[in-house]
């Protein structure tokens, strides 16, 4: 599986999001790929994000994984506060190898880590022929 590469420090849209993503509020989740014998699973990280919130698409040879995170911002007048987690609208491209079957692609959430399995299709394997004497 081809990941799309992220520059963070490019000055151009790559992945979907600018690269001054932290300025903008946007985020990209961190994500894991792993290839079994039988399909690709990838994992990403999206603490605090509602299932509801993410919508999942193949299409083209694409996977694309995009949604919102939303955090609720309280104001402090006793004091400075500060906040590092981003939120927004975030968006990841995944290029799908020939061999992924992208009509059976499975996903769930699970304690703020979205699983996502492309299976692999079924291999064709090359058959010998044999060659009768006449």
């Amino acid at each position: 599986m081809t990941v799309l590469r992220y520059e963070p420090w490019a000055l151009r849209f790559v992945d979907g999001v600018s690269s001054m993503a932290a300025d903008s509020g946007a985020w990209v989740p961190a994500t894991d790929i792993a290839e079994e014998p039988a399909q690709f699973v990838l994992h990403v990280d999206l603490p605090g994000v509602d299932p509801a919130q993410v919508e999942i698409t193949a299409e083209q040879g694409v996977l694309t994984i995009r949604g919102n995170r939303e955090i609720k911002r309280a104001e402090s007048q006793d004091g400075y506060r500060r906040v590092e987690r981003l939120s927004g609208d975030f968006q990841r491209r995944f290029t799908l190898p020939e061999s992924a079957d992208a009509q059976n692609i499975r996903a769930k959430a699970s304690n703020g880590v979205l699983e996502v399995v492309i299976p692999k299709l079924a291999q064709v394997l090359p058959r010998r022929i044999e060659i009768k004497a006449a």
